[in-house]
């Protein structure tokens, strides 16, 4: 007997129902591996479309579990590849907890390093190069400056209007946060502490100000200090980059001034003589 004919406007029901139910779950993915969502609270959903999610896909978003690390866990619950969260037993769904303990045992945070020094002395330049090292994890602030030429939003920096800083600042969503040079940077507290869970080495490029509350309020934190060759050097770089105003680069180099007396409140000093080498040399402080 041939199943019954569906109607246009029930078939186009139910391609809509399910193009809602894929959008749903790729959302609970997102949010799963951003760590705005507790993998073990979706066994309470009572959505159908995140009840037909397969156990399987859920795992692999979740930060620091992959592929073999996921089929290892689903071995040890004899939890079949195929399983759906909503058909997950009681007593599997407890061995899963165990394992994830294990794993969060198991994980060594990571360190957490405060790059700063003057305007131009290269904290970009050195940051940046290190992107490419799965050891490290590089800080992207929150700021209100205009975006420069080259710049990308979620990349250099995450651009964003004094009204919505103002309200992470009330939410306490930030780390540490200063004003420099008529702009406000902070850095987004979430992103840092998961990925230092993750056993990765934080790296936060940031302002003097910044640092020194990032000094008061996390002690294992560890200070660098990045010094130009000279005065002169440092002037010239300011100059040359051509993206302020005369008066802006004054204040720039005012500043400077003050910073670089400062430099005796960190851990580390690194001279930025040349790119490659101090990169070398960020490292080597990093992994001590």
């Amino acid at each position: 007997m041939l199943p019954p004919r569906l109607s246009r406007r029930s078939r186009r029901k139910a391609g809509e129902s399910a193009v809602k139910a894929r959008q749903e779950r790729a959302k609970v993915k997102e949010l799963v591996m951003n760590g705005e969502l507790f993998f073990f609270d979706l066994f309470e959903d009572e959505r159908n479309s995140v009840k037909r999610m397969k156990l399987m896909d859920l795992l692999h978003s979740v930060p620091g579990i992959g592929k073999v690390r996921a089929e290892i866990i689903m071995g040890k619950a004899q939890i079949s590849p195929s399983r759906r969260i909503g058909g997950v037993g009681k007593r599997q769904l407890e061995t899963l907890r165990q394992e994830f303990l294990l794993i969060k045992n198991s994980r060594r945070s990571g360190k957490l390093l405060v790059v700063s020094g003057p305007s131009g002395v290269g904290k970009s330049t050195l940051t940046n190069r290190m992107r490419g090292d799965e050891r490290f994890w590089i800080s992207v602030s929150v700021t209100t400056r205009s975006m420069r030429t080259g710049e990308v939003d979620g990349v250099d920096y995450h651009f964003v209007s004094d009204a919505i800083f103002d309200e992470m600042i009330k939410k306490e969503e930030f780390l540490e946060w200063a004003s420099f040079a008529g702009a406000k940077y902070g850095t987004p507290r979430r992103d840092v502490e998961a990925a230092l869970q993750l056993g990765k080495n934080v790296i936060l490029e940031i302002e003097l100000n910044g640092a020194r509350q990032v000094r008061k309020n996390s002690k294992d934190a560890v200070l660098i200090f990045i010094e130009p060759p000279s005065w002169e050097e440092l002037t010239a770089r300011l100059v040359k980059r051509g993206t302020e105003s005369v008066d802006s680069t004054q204040a720039r180099l005012d500043r400077a001034k003050e910073e670089l007396s400062a430099a005796s409140e960190f851990d580390y000093v690194v001279v930025n003589h040349q790119v490659d080498e101090s990169v070398a040399q960020l490292v080597s402080l990093a992994l001590r």
